[in-house]
C-alpha cells in the first residue's frame, strides 16, 4: 500500500500523524520564513525509532538560483543546516523548491548554480526538489527546465517531489504529465497532493482541500495514481480535514 500522510505541525508531529490516521509525516524543523538553523528538535529519537516516515520541508527562503549572493549563499547554508537537523530526526528526504534566477541572467544560470548548491553540501539525506509554481526564471516549473536541471544534477543523490497544486497554478498542461516527469527526472519521491484555489496559470501558489477548488478530480485521481509514490497532503484546515483529504486520497488508490 503506498503511504498516505501529510503536513503537520512540527510540536508532537507523531501525535498529529496518530489523530489524522496519517501512515507519514511531513514538517519543517525551523521557523519556514527565517535563516536561523534548525534546533534540535525535542521528539527527535522517537521520530528516528518511529515506523512514521518523516520527510522534513525546508525554508521558504530557500532559492539557491538567486543572483544575489545574499540570498544564494545563506541558501546553501540553511539547506546544510536543514540537512543535518533532517539526520537527526531520520527523514527521508529535505524538500526545497527549486527556485528561479532572480536578475538579468538567463534560467540556465539557476541550474548551474544547483549544482554548485549540491557541490557543498554534505548530506546523508537525500535533498527532493519541488516543482514550483512561478517564477518567468524558474528552474523547476515547466517540465522542459526540470529536465535539464536533472540532466545537469542526476549524478548527485537528489530526488524528486511533484505538488499538484504548481503544477496546475504553474500553467504546466495535465495531460501526461506525470510520464514526462518520469522522463526528465527519472523518479518521483512524494506527491504534495493539494487542490487549488486559483484558475490553470494563476501562478499564485495557494492550496485548497482535495474536491474544493479549481483542479478537475479526474485529473487529481490520475496523478496520484500515475505517480505511484507515496502522499502528503498540504491542504487547510487541521485534524478533520486534513483527515478527509486522506482518505480522498486512499479511496483513490482503492
Amino acid at each position: 500500500m503506498i503511504p498516505v500522510g501529510a503536513h503537520v505541525p512540527s510540536i508532537h508531529p507523531l501525535e498529529e500523524a496518530a489523530e489524522r490516521q496519517a501512515d507519514l509525516v511531513q514538517i519543517f524543523l525551523s521557523d519556514p520564513q527565517s535563516w536561523k538553523k534548525p534546533p534540535p528538535h525535542p521528539d527527535a529519537e522517537a521520530l528516528r525509532n518511529s515506523p512514521i516516515p518523516v520527510y522534513v520541508h525546508a525554508p521558504y527562503l530557500i532559492n539557491v538560483c538567486a543572483d544575489n549572493n545574499r540570498i544564494r549563499i545563506p541558501s546553501r547554508k540553511i539547506l546544510q543546516d536543514t540537512c543535518d537537523a533532517a539526520a537527526d530526526v531520520g527523514a527521508l528526504g529535505v524538500i526545497v523548491h527549486g527556485g528561479h534566477v532572480t536578475g538579468d541572467g538567463p534560467q540556465q544560470e539557476g541550474i548551474d548554480r544547483w549544482r554548485k548548491a549540491l557541490e557543498a553540501v554534505e548530506t546523508e539525506v537525500p535533498i527532493l526538489i519541488e516543482n514550483t509554481a512561478g517564477g518567468d526564471k524558474a528552474v523547476a516549473r515547466r517540465v522542459e527546465w526540470i529536465a535539464r536541471l536533472f540532466e545537469e544534477i542526476g549524478s548527485y543523490d537528489v530526488g524528486f517531489v511533484l505538488d499538484t497544486c504548481h503544477l496546475w497554478a504553474g500553467g504546466e498542461p495535465l495531460d501526461e504529465v506525470v510520464p514526462r516527469i518520469m522522463t526528465a527526472t527519472g523518479r518521483i519521491d512524494l506527491v504534495q497532493v493539494n487542490d487549488s484555489k486559483d484558475s490553470f496559470d494563476s501562478r499564485r501558489d495557494r492550496h485548497e482541500n482535495l474536491g474544493m477548488g479549481q483542479i478537475p478530480p479526474d485529473e487529481m485521481a490520475r496523478m496520484i495514481i500515475e505517480a505511484d509514490a507515496p502522499v502528503a497532503v498540504e491542504t487547510p484546515g487541521g485534524v478533520d480535514e486534513q483527515s478527509a483529504d486522506i482518505e480522498w486520497v486512499r479511496r483513490v488508490l482503492t
